[in-house]
Formats: C-alpha cells, sequence, structure tokens
C-alpha cells in the first residue's frame, strides 16, 4: 500500500493546526457514573484512556521540543508546530473531563498527579532524544489506530453513551488522524533510524495488554458497585475485548514493525474530509462548541 503520491495527498489535506474549543461535561445534565451507556467496564476504559492523555501528549510535545533546534525544513516546522498545539488543547480539555470522572468516583487522579509527571520527566533526561522521541513516533500510531476505529465505526459511536464525552472523543480522533504522520516525520528528520523505531514498538506491543488489562482491573476493583456484580463484569469485559475497537487490532497496529512503513501509507484523506464537515461543517455538530 505505500506510495508517495498517497503520502503528498495525505499531507496536503491537512495542516495540524489547533481549534480554539471548549466541552462541558455534567452540563445541563449531569453525567451518570457509568456514562458509556450504564456499561461499568467500557466506562472505566475510557476514563482510564482519558487519564493518561494530559500527561502522555505533554510527554509527546517534550520529545519534539528537544530536537526542534534540528529540524530545517520549514513545512516541517510548520507542522511540529501545529501538532504541539493540538497536543496541548488536547491535555487541556481532557484534564476538564478527568476532574469530572474523579468527582464521580473514578480512581484516576494519580495518573496525572505531580509526581509522576517529576518521575516521567526524570525518566525522559535519562534516555536519549532520539529514543523518546521514537516512543511518541509509535504511540501515535496506536492513537491513530484507535482514532480511525472511532470515527470509522458507527458501532463504536454508539458505545460512548454520554454526548459531550462522544463530542470530546470525535475531536480528539479527528486531530489525532490530522497529525498522524508529525512526529514520525520530526523522527526521520533528525535522523532516527529503522532499528529503533521498529524495536521501541516492538516494547510497546509487548507493555500493551499487561497495562491495559491490569489497569483496568485494579480500577474496578477500587469500584464497589462493580465488586457486588462480578458476573457483569465479566460479560462486559468480554464484549469489551472481543468487540469492534480490538477486533484484529493487532494487524493493525503491526504495520508500524513493516521496514519502510510509513503512516502516510494509509491514506485517511476521505475520513477526515468528512469528519472536518460533520464536526466543523457549515452545521457541523461542534461548531458552537468554537470560541
Amino acid at each position: 500500500m505505500s506510495n508517495p503520491s498517497m503520502r503528498l495527498k495525505d499531507r496536503a489535506a491537512v495542516y495540524p493546526k489547533a481549534r480554539r474549543i471548549r466541552f462541558t461535561f455534567g452540563e445541563p445534565q449531569p453525567m451518570s457514573k457509568y456514562f458509556a451507556g450504564g456499561d461499568m467496564v467500557f466506562s472505566h476504559f475510557i476514563a482510564g484512556l482519558s487519564a493518561g492523555f494530559p500527561p502522555g501528549e505533554e510527554s509527546f510535545i517534550r520529545s519534539v521540543v528537544r530536537v526542534a533546534g534540528k529540524i530545517t525544513d520549514p513545512e516541517l516546522k510548520r507542522r511540529a508546530t501545529g501538532f504541539t498545539a493540538q497536543e496541548a488543547t488536547h491535555g487541556r480539555e481532557h484534564r476538564k473531563l478527568n476532574a469530572k470522572l474523579v468527582a464521580l468516583g473514578y480512581p484516576i487522579a494519580w495518573i496525572d498527579s505531580a509526581g509522576v509527571q517529576d518521575r516521567a520527566k526524570q525518566l525522559e533526561q535519562l534516555v536519549p532524544a532520539s529514543l523518546h522521541l521514537a516512543a511518541t513516533a509509535a504511540a501515535e500510531h496506536y492513537t491513530t489506530v484507535l482514532a480511525v476505529r472511532v470515527l470509522d465505526k458507527p458501532e463504536i459511536q454508539a458505545l460512548a453513551g454520554d454526548a459531550e464525552v462522544r463530542n470530546l472523543l470525535n475531536w480528539h480522533a479527528l486531530e489525532e488522524v490530522e497529525h498522524k504522520s508529525v512526529a514520525f516525520d520530526v523522527y526521520r528528520a533528525v535522523g532516527g533510524g529503522e532499528a529503533m523505531r521498529i524495536v521501541t514498538m516492538v516494547g510497546l506491543l509487548a507493555l500493551t495488554v499487561p497495562i491495559t488489562a491490569g489497569g483496568l482491573t485494579a480500577a474496578i476493583a477500587l469500584d464497589n458497585y462493580a465488586r457486588r456484580h462480578p458476573i457483569l463484569v465479566a460479560r462486559q469485559a468480554r464484549i469489551l475485548f472481543t468487540g469492534p475497537i480490538f477486533q484484529g487490532i493487532g494487524r493493525e497496529l503491526a504495520r508500524y514493525l513493516r521496514p519502510g512503513f510509513h503512516p502516510d501509507d494509509y491514506d485517511t484523506t476521505e475520513l477526515l474530509e468528512q469528519w472536518q464537515r460533520e464536526l466543523f461543517g457549515d452545521d457541523g455538530q461542534l461548531v458552537d462548541h468554537l470560541r
């Protein structure tokens, strides 16, 4: 599927630029504890993802800023600036959702705590800038794969439940697809090699299942209502992990391991154009969220 013209078409279709946007959660209708259509497991899954986004995306920003002085191509500099601006906005809006989720009883505050952030920054300084950036490029492939699924599968759209949470996830997914190749191109531009890129992704793939399953299990174990309904939790967990979010995702993630892979080998132009219209067209769903 590798095609240079496809890459140029995809890249030309969008220039990452942060939208001035604001979400409100629990207004005018209060959010229910299990906001994802009453599904305990999926609600905890979204809460865990949302909690990890602000610190994760701030790490992504730092990885690009570390090498910014080595970027010589003016277009890539502008794309990198758009990338960091979008990621900063994602972190701000997810923190607003996370505050609401903490108030509802989700045990996620520690993920974005000052102590965890400080340790992450210390670890980043212990590894080469190229490895930090390789991890960002690999993580961006993860978020792109999930984002495309969110935007492309109506059955996933139906799962989010709370309308404003769905709005947030759709906006976030759109912008993840918009800047899907930026960190990768920065990594390449500053001399990042294939071996480090692939090995880094192998490490992330190995950690995916234990981190996801372990974090979700721990969160549910702290939920008094969920503990009283183990059969329901087991049924909902089976639906989550065998359903449209995860079904076949390993193959899509593993594309990154192919030598010569580039994020723009897979054309998302039509998907982007569709969702840009749906969210921010003349009658777009989120036009009233723009400031």
